[in-house]
């Protein structure tokens, strides 16, 4: 729990410090209220001017504390309890940030935003990793690569307006290729079930997100906008993975034990 505690809160720090620095100066980023179409309250204090937008973050908060402290029902061996708590913190330490980016309208929670989301999708190849190779070939070091790439995959928003969503593409294609693949080698019918809410939670995060303005003309959407659906799916996305990821941790460990008997 320290060890997780630890390698989520000081990267996460020094992003903050960077993002608050010139560095990402000339990043692409929303600053404006109307890139939302939730409108604003105006008689309710800055950080729940857009009210649903900023409570739906809670979400986050609730998810990942119920993922951190998840006992499962059986032992779980240390790397795989170390991959879900640092997931389940990273959940936990978003929230925040998109509420404050919200709340502040500022460049450096909106970079920070968009940030945290790379390293976010580059965890769930990573666990899947540790699923077929298992503890004794899995090592740290190999985590510690892929999420430091992932990180610094960030610098397309520096190279082109469009980098960010170059860079969070392949993220997600990559999440989910794994994502099948594992599927295909490991899975059951409960783990597919799974995968396939996980993708179309991820679907709809995309969707949801970018036909905002569009719905916001229907009356439905007005005040429970396309954004904050997205969020929901965002959420969604989040906790059908961990329970796509947990299960497979889990009866892979069971046939490895089966076959060793």
């Amino acid at each position: 729990m320290k060890s997780a505690f630890l390698h989520v809160s000081v990267p996460f720090v020094l992003c903050v410090v960077l993002a608050n620095t010139s560095l990402f100066d000339e990043v692409e980023v929303d600053l404006s209220t109307d890139h939302y179409a939730e409108k604003v309250v105006d008689f309710l204090p800055y950080f729940l001017a857009m009210p649903c937008n900023c409570l739906v973050n809670l979400a986050y908060i609730y998810m990942g504390l119920y993922w951190f402290t998840w006992t499962g029902c059986a032992p779980e061996p240390q790397e795989s309890r170390y991959l879900r708590e640092v997931f389940a913190l990273m959940a936990v330490f978003y929230g925040p940030v998109q509420w404050t980016r919200l709340a502040t309208l500022r460049r450096a929670p909106a970079v920070l935003d968009q940030w945290f989301t790379l390293p976010i999708f580059a965890w769930v190849p990573l666990w899947i990793s540790y699923i077929e190779r298992g503890p004794a070939k899995w090592r740290a070091t190999h985590a510690v690569a892929l999420e430091l790439l992932s990180v610094l995959s960030y610098g397309l928003a520096l190279a082109h307006e469009r980098g960010f969503e170059l860079a969070l593409c392949c993220h997600v294609i990559l999440a989910v290729y794994r994502g099948v693949r594992v599927q295909l080698a490991h899975g059951d019918r409960r783990t597919r079930g799974y995968l396939l809410l996980a993708v179309l939670s991820c679907a709809g995060f995309v969707v949801l997100k970018l036909l905002d303005h569009w719905l916001g003309q229907y009356q439905l959407f007005e005040r429970l906008t396309g954004h904050f659906w997205s969020k929901v799916c965002d959420v969604l996305q989040f906790h059908f993975s961990f329970c796509f990821l947990t299960t497979l941790s889990q009866s892979t460990r069971g046939k490895t034990a089966a076959q060793r008997e």
